[in-house]
């Protein structure tokens, strides 16, 4: 089983409906199939058995790259013989019911020797592939649990033992310099009927990224703009849904307990993420957004829950595995958001349908959700909520002026009888919190009991509830720059007596909302500042987690976040423009 790597060496692949973790010896270390939420049939990265490794013979030294305007992922070695590449992709648009892993590998310089080893066990480890079978073409079939695999491309693969039953498959490659083969690797709970072939799918896949993926060329970094694009649309699924990372369990803090499963659509990240793609443009992502927030809006109305499944599904309880886990974390499946409720949401939906409303892109459909969202604050604006950082029940003074927010962005487009009943329930919320959550010095507390400073309380007024100019807007930003934040690093709020970065990482999340909030100020060489300390805070293949540990310069907790590269897209995109007093 491949030994765990520090998470800023992993690379993602995606299609939508799944996607796995490269690491840099060519071990895919984690893959869910068929989707998201299903249980990992490669699950080594948190001590399950399953994985699917290529990689040289001998000394080598590893690099990489994505192909741009895709999650087609190059991994590169240069050994003592000459250079050798594996191009990785899942088949893009993913298929919900059949996940396609193309693997090929190319001799660039000199003559390339490896060694492949498939190893796939079904729902994390507890189903190994005890039939094995290879077809006169040399293509190998198996099943594990309800999950059946196809490998094509290994015709001199040989079992693998472990117990009496062969539970994978290992081969040596030789090529020489300028050769290429292609492995193609089939999942699904389904038959398997006709096989694809590789250089189709690999064409096919490289012009539907191409199609899929605007340039994006009107902000301050279009490479790695566009790059947060891909990993968005990587993580978003053919029903709209947006995952918030791809995995599960990896900890933002050793031993500290801290480690959640993410693989699910959370309504406030999915609507981050619609509104940063409508500052760029009115592209599908935006769409995506919609329609699936919508709906759960239209489902479940004013008891809307904090996340769901991709398929719009309930959220399973929280449990354990059985397994060891990624080092200093645990195994943790499920998520105990689903016995949450977030006022927030209702507020992050409405600012969502503003920012479509504003490139001509809500429906009538889009309204009517709208006016349930707008009617669920209206009923539950009293209650206690868990609020953006998951924590006990409180009155948060984000929820309520997120809320606010929320009301008065698309009281500006709705008809004047709506309108003025979306903006007096704005201004209540925003008097109401007043009256509760001032701190003595003028600025905003976390809630009328905590007079502690949040980096949530940053974006109310990015986003309307309040003007630029407030003097609460003012004080809250220049008391948290200077209570929270250290050498353009930020964190969220403070834990305990320690120092901020001993309780936890700086939350890049929050670096970003400190980039447009200077810029709102008109304090644009600080904001730029800002943006180019948190963008450059993660690994080669330019992928965020939620916290970044900077005395290790170590990325923490779960893989790819899908809110951090949303936020790093909306920063790249709102710093390159005049700044605006809200949204």
């Amino acid at each position: 089983m491949p030994s765990p790597q520090v998470l800023r060496e992993y690379a993602l692949i995606a299609d939508g409906e799944r996607g796995a973790l490269v690491g840099p010896r060519g071990d895919i270390v984690w893959l869910c199939a068929p989707r998201w939420h299903s249980g990992a049939v490669f699950s080594s990265l948190i001590g399950g058995p399953g994985h699917y490794t290529i990689s040289p013979r001998g000394r080598f030294v590893w690099g990489g790259f994505y192909e741009a305007g895709s999650l087609i992922w190059r991994n590169r070695w240069i050994t003592e013989n000459g250079i050798v590449e594996c191009r990785e992709a899942l088949a893009f648009p993913g298929d919900p019911r059949r996940a396609v892993l193309l693997r090929r590998i190319t001799a660039v310089e000199g003559p390339a020797d490896l060694t492949v080893w498939l190893e796939p066990y079904a729902d994390f480890g507890s189903h190994s592939s005890q039939e094995l079978w290879r077809d006169q073409d040399g293509t190998w079939s198996g099943q594990a649990g309800a999950l059946r695999w196809r490998w094509s491309g290994a015709a001199t693969a040989r079992p693998l033992h472990h117990t009496q039953h062969a539970t994978g498959l290992a081969m040596d490659l030789h090529l020489s310099s300028g050769d290429f083969y292609d492995l193609v690797l089939e999942l699904s709970e389904e038959p398997l009927r006709e096989r694809p072939d590789a250089s189709r799918t690999w064409s096919a896949t490289k012009a539907a990224w191409h199609h899929e993926t605007p340039a994006l060329g009107d902000n301050l970094a279009p490479g790695d703009t566009r790059h947060s694009y891909t990993v968005l649309r990587g993580l978003t699924s053919s029903t709209g849904g947006m995952v918030g990372a791809v995995t599960t369990s990896l900890p933002e803090r050793a031993e500290a307990g801290r480690n959640y499963d993410y693989r699910y659509v959370w309504i406030r990240d999915q609507c981050y993420a619609g509104q940063a793609v409508a500052a760029a443009g009115p592209h599908p992502l935006l769409d995506d957004a919609v329609r699936f927030v919508a709906a759960r809006l239209h489902e479940d109305g004013p008891h809307t829950a904090p996340a769901y499944t991709v398929t719009g599904g309930r959220v399973p309880d929280q449990r354990t595995l059985g397994l060891s886990g990624y080092p200093g974390g645990y195994d943790r499946i499920g998520n105990w958001v689903n016995q949450q409720f977030q006022l927030d949401v209702f507020g992050e939906a409405l600012l969502l349908f503003a920012a479509a409303h504003r490139h001509g892109r809500l429906d009538a459909d889009g309204w009517r959700a709208a006016e349930i969202a707008a009617d669920a604050i209206g009923r539950r604006r009293h209650e206690p909520d868990a609020g953006i950082w998951e924590l006990d029940n409180r009155a948060w003074t984000h929820s309520r002026l997120s809320c606010a927010a929320g009301l008065r962005s698309l009281a500006k487009a709705a008809p004047v009888g709506r309108a003025r009943a979306w903006t007096e329930l704005a201004d209540s919320l925003v008097a109401e919190t007043a009256v509760t959550s001032i701190h003595p010095s003028g600025r905003w507390q976390r809630s009328p009991a905590d007079p502690g400073l949040d980096a949530a309380l940053l974006l109310p007024p990015l986003r309307g509830a309040l003007p630029a100019e407030d003097p609460r807007t003012v004080r809250t930003l220049r008391a948290y720059a200077q209570e929270l934040t250290d050498d353009h690093y930020a964190y969220r709020f403070r834990h305990d007596a320690r120092p901020l970065e001993e309780a936890e990482g700086a939350f890049l999340l929050c670096g970003y909302l400190m980039a447009m909030a200077e810029h709102q100020q008109g304090n644009q060489e600080e904001a730029l500042r800002w943006f180019e300390r948190n963008r450059a805070a993660c690994g080669p293949p330019g992928l965020y987690t939620e916290e970044y540990d900077v005395a290790q310069r170590q990325l923490r907790g779960n893989l790819p976040q899908a809110f951090v590269h949303a936020l790093m897209l909306e920063t790249s995109t709102r710093l390159a423009t005049t700044p605006e007093t809200g949204r």
